[in-house]
C-alpha cells in the first residue's frame, strides 16, 4: 500500500472535515456574497470556472450556480473530496471533476486540455503548499486565464502576532462549538477547541500573510488584487488579468 503523503489522502480526516468542521468556518454567507459579487462586477458572463483544491465543490459549484451558463472544472488530490463533490454537484450543472495535485507542475497535464479559464477559485487549499510553490502556483493560475479572467482565493491566512492568532484560535473554536451543537447537544467547547488545536493537517498548514501574497499577485501582473474579506486569519484575496 503506497503511504499517503498528506493527512488530507486519508479518508477518516477529510469526512470530519466536511462533516465536523467545514460549516464552521466563520462568515461563510458573507464571505459567498462577496464571491458572487466580484465576479458579477468583473466577469458578466463567464463561461469556464476551475475550482482547484475542491475539496466537496462548495465554491464552485456555488458559481455555477450563479452563472448556469457556465462549464466547471473541479480538481482535488483527494478521492474522498472528490467523491464528495460529485456527490454535490446538481445533474443539470456541466462540470468535470478530476484528480490532480497542484503542489507540482503535473497538475497543469490535467487541465491543459480544458483550454482558459473565466474565472479560477481555491478555497482553504493553497496554504498548504510553502511559499516557493505558492508564488509559482498563482502564476500558473495567471497563465490559465483568458484575458479579463479572475482569481478567487478564500484561504487561510498567517496571524500578524503570536497573540492575534490566539484571538483566532478562541475565535474559530467558538464557531466550530455552535456549529456541533446543532447535531450533538452534548458538544462541549474544550471538545471543539482541541479538535481545533489538534486538527491532523495543523502540521502541514505554511501560512503567509495577505498582504505579502497580494504582493506576488501585483508582481506576477494581476490588477486591482486586494482583500476583500478579513477575518482573522480567514481572507478572501482577489485580482484579474487584463
Amino acid at each position: 500500500m503506497i503511504k499517503p503523503t498528506s493527512s488530507w489522502e486519508i479518508e477518516e480526516n477529510a469526512k470530519t472535515f466536511l462533516e465536523c468542521e467545514r460549516g464552521a468556518v466563520p462568515g461563510e454567507e458573507l464571505q459567498l456574497a462577496i464571491i458572487e459579487h466580484i465576479a458579477q462586477q468583473w466577469s458578466d458572463n463567464p463561461s469556464r470556472i476551475l475550482d482547484i483544491g475542491c475539496g466537496d465543490g462548495i465554491l464552485g459549484r456555488f458559481l455555477l450556480n450563479s452563472f448556469p451558463s457556465a462549464s466547471g472544472v473541479f480538481i482535488d488530490f483527494s478521492d474522498t473530496m472528490l467523491d464528495a463533490a460529485r456527490e454535490n454537484l446538481d445533474s443539470a450543472l456541466e462540470s468535470i471533476v478530476m484528480k490532480a495535485d497542484f503542489a507540482s507542475l503535473k497538475w497543469l497535464d490535467s487541465v491543459a486540455s480544458n483550454k482558459s479559464f473565466d474565472i479560477v477559485i481555491s478555497g482553504f487549499a493553497i496554504h498548504h503548499q510553502p511559499d516557493k510553490r505558492k508564488r509559482e502556483l498563482y502564476l500558473e493560475i495567471y497563465n490559465l486565464l483568458s484575458p479579463g479572467g479572475i482569481f478567487l482565493n478564500l484561504e487561510h491566512v498567517r496571524s500578524s502576532t503570536q497573540e492575534v492568532e490566539l484571538l483566532f484560535e478562541e475565535f474559530y473554536s467558538d464557531h466550530l462549538y455552535d456549529f456541533q451543537l446543532k447535531s450533538d447537544p452534548e458538544a462541549t467547547r474544550e471538545a471543539a477547541a482541541q479538535i481545533y488545536k489538534n486538527r491532523p493537517d495543523k502540521d502541514e498548514d505554511k501560512l503567509t500573510s495577505v498582504e505579502v501574497q497580494c504582493g506576488w499577485l501585483r508582481e506576477i501582473g494581476f490588477n486591482d488584487v486586494d482583500c476583500f474579506f478579513k477575518v482573522f486569519e480567514i481572507a478572501l484575496f482577489s485580482g484579474w488579468k487584463k
